[in-house]
């Protein structure tokens, strides 16, 4: 066997890659072997790929998604440092909420046992959420009714009888939509103490009052006849949130939105897009201090 070709093994013992790994990134085009053998399919690398497989081992170790490892190396082949900052910047500000987490985890435990239970529910953490195909009722009014209304619309609409012979199927829990720039304000007034409630907040909780722009959005499988009255299907978009669990009424929300900026104003980071509301419990079948209602905030670093 020629000396610059490493059986799979090999290579795997060197760049400490499992094999299994070493396959799915040659599937996923990330490292391709040089060779393969014609009649067994067995896998060749060379010493030239040792460098490229210590580094992805580096990469990975940082905690990279193969989708941002693979981002990461085709930029870096072509010089595109804005690229690989942008991405290194990225994974930078994920580390320091992960420290924050793990902080209040810290305090936590140090707290009597009944702490543990809303802790579970109340930590803000990082999670990407996939593209979502919706049906979606956009309107501009007072929240609460706003929200029944649009719901009450999309779930007349999934009960159709075009509807049912096309197995529309709703597949996912209802999610609003805030099209509100909750982010305005004045920097300078921002305090970033424990003792104070960012603007963001503020900003939130006033949402109850006023008219706002909000859209619902139900996550659907099967074909869609008979669009119309404002009812659209289209995708949601894939996106890295700050996502957060709140447990409790409605009208208690903005406790969690105080919360989760203030966790966001301490790692530097600001909204990035519209925030969502997703409704995990029934109100008509679930008590209202049981409600579960998921937060989720896209976001990037402070400007």
């Amino acid at each position: 066997m020629p000396a610059d070709r490493i059986p799979i093994a090999r290579f795997s013992a060197i760049t400490r890659i499992s094999q299994r790994a070493l396959r799915y990134y040659d599937r996923l085009e990330i490292l391709v072997p040089e060779a393969r053998d014609p009649f067994t399919g067995y896998r060749y690398y060379t010493s030239s790929q040792m460098e490229l497989g210590v580094k992805i081992k580096a990469i990975c170790s940082l905690g990279f998604s193969l989708e941002d490892l693979k981002t990461y190396l085709q930029a870096e082949a072509c010089g595109d440092w804005d690229t690989v900052d942008s991405l290194m910047e990225g994974r930078l500000s994920a580390v320091r909420l992960e420290i924050l987490r793990l902080k209040r985890i810290e305090a936590l435990l140090k707290e009597e046992r009944t702490e543990l239970i809303g802790m579970a529910l109340t930590e803000p953490a990082v999670k990407d959420v996939p593209a979502l195909r919706v049906i979606c009722r956009k309107e501009t009014g007072i929240l609460s009714p706003t929200i029944e209304k649009l719901i009450g619309e999309l779930c007349s609409f999934v009960d159709l009888p075009a509807s049912k012979r096309n197995q529309l199927k709703v597949i996912g829990p209802v999610i609003a939509i805030y099209h509100e720039d909750c982010a305005k304000g004045n920097e300078n007034d921002r305090e970033r103490g424990d003792e104070h409630v960012s603007v963001e907040a503020e900003a939130i909780s006033d949402w109850s009052e006023k008219e706002v722009s909000i859209e619902v959005a139900l996550p659907i499988a099967g074909k869609v006849e008979g669009e119309g009255s404002g009812i659209e299907v289209k995708s949601l978009p894939a996106a890295r949130m700050l996502s957060m669990i709140h447990k409790g009424s409605y009208p208690t929300l903005h406790k969690s939105y105080q919360s989760v900026f203030k966790y966001m104003a301490g790692a530097g980071l600001e909204v990035a897009g519209p925030i969502r509301e997703l409704y995990l419990s029934d109100p008509c079948k679930t008590a209202e201090e049981e409600l579960l209602t998921e937060i989720q905030i896209p976001y990037r670093k402070e400007r």
